[in-house]
């Protein structure tokens, strides 16, 4: 470390600069103790940082005083024979408290000797900290940080790779950029593979260098538009999926439907025995279908009887609503008066059967008409 000397009307002054915990000697020579070494007296002084100047160390009296102060015990004294001519003070180990202006007196028989150093102890850099910000994944950014707690000032920061295989390149990746109003952060933009590896931090300044190392492993992520394709296909197959399924459910219900409907259809030339038989009313004849009503009701008996034979099975209900029906659709309404206004519509099982019952019986012969 550097050690500056000039001389002034006052004296010598000298600039030392030291690290902490190591030894330093502060330089005091004299020329005042070979005639008369009775009366010497030497005394050195200190003025920190704050302006405040305390005693460091004495000779007076043939005594040395090198205890004065509690936090300079037992860590300073004369480096050589202060009697002889070098009275400079020894101080070990040192800390940063012990920067400052030191002065060392020398008196013998009314003469004096002023010699003054300035003393600076420099602090190494604390071991730094390295940290990542950000994330691992390829195309992403990344910010390595590195930071010493402690340290003299200024301190420099520096990012470099380790070279872990031969021929690996020490350099940071492209596209690397430093924060200058944060030395110790350095931005990784758009990572790729080639990115991973193990990154150093030192920390450096005039007392020494400290560093730290962090690794860095990118992770491949594929891009976005294949990972929306992917889920895209997965959303469409599932809907696919869901309509097959939903098709073959409706499928089996209509099957199932049109197989409970089938017992209940109505076959042609047959009629329903629950089928509700139409309502009629009975119209007073006119005078000259009288003569034709015992006619009309002797032909309707012999039918009734002729085919009773066949319709054994049959409920009574079911064979007067068909009976009903064959009488509504034979006798229908003839005249004016039975024009202008309409039979209620009997059911079509009723009317079906009905029909294949021909009518030949003149409407002048018609006793009641049906309504």
């Amino acid at each position: 470390l550097p050690v500056s000397y000039y001389v002034g009307t006052l004296g010598t002054h000298t600039e030392i600069k030291k690290v902490a915990e190591e030894k330093v000697t502060l330089p005091c020579h004299h020329q005042l103790g070979l005639p008369e070494k009775d009366t010497l007296d030497i005394e050195w002084l200190l003025t920190d940082r704050e302006g405040n100047q305390k005693v460091v160390i004495t000779y007076s009296s043939h005594h040395v005083y090198n205890n004065l102060t509690e936090e300079h015990k037992g860590r300073v004294a004369f480096a050589s024979n202060f009697l002889a001519g070098d009275a400079s003070l020894q101080i070990e180990p040192l800390k940063p408290s012990d920067e400052g202006r030191y002065t060392c007196k020398v008196k013998n028989s009314g003469r004096y000797v002023w010699s003054y150093v300035i003393l600076k102890v420099l602090v190494r850099p604390s071991k730094p900290k390295c940290e990542l910000e950000g994330e691992l994944t390829e195309g992403s950014d990344l910010t390595l940080q590195c930071e010493s707690s402690s340290g003299t000032e200024p301190i420099v920061y520096s990012w470099q790779r380790v070279q872990e295989k031969e021929g690996e390149d020490e350099r940071l990746p492209p596209k690397s950029k430093i924060d200058y109003n944060h030395p110790g952060r350095v931005l990784l933009q758009n990572l790729t593979m080639s990115s991973s590896g193990l990154y150093q931090c030192t920390a450096g300044n005039e007392a020494g260098k400290e560093s730290c190392v962090v690794r860095v492993t990118v992770q491949y992520v594929q891009s976005v538009g294949m990972i929306a394709g992917a889920v895209t296909g997965m959303v469409a197959g599932a809907l696919l999926i869901f309509l097959l399924v939903w098709l073959l459910i409706r499928r089996k219900d209509k099957k199932r439907y049109e197989e409970e409907e089938r017992p209940n259809e109505i076959r042609p030339n047959e009629i329903r025995e629950d089928a509700e038989a139409p309502k009629a009313r009975l119209v007073k004849p006119s005078s000259s279908s009288l003569g034709s009503r015992s006619s009309r009701s002797g032909s309707s008996s012999t039918r009734s009887t002729a085919n009773s034979g066949s319709r054994s099975q049959r409920t009574p209900c079911a064979e007067a609503a068909r009976r009903q029906g064959l009488a509504a659709h034979t006798y229908g309404p003839m005249g004016p008066e039975a024009r202008s206004s309409e039979p209620k519509k009997a059911p079509h099982a009723t009317l079906t059967k009905a029909e294949n019952t021909p009518s030949t019986i003149p409407s002048q012969s018609r006793a009641f008409q049906t309504v």
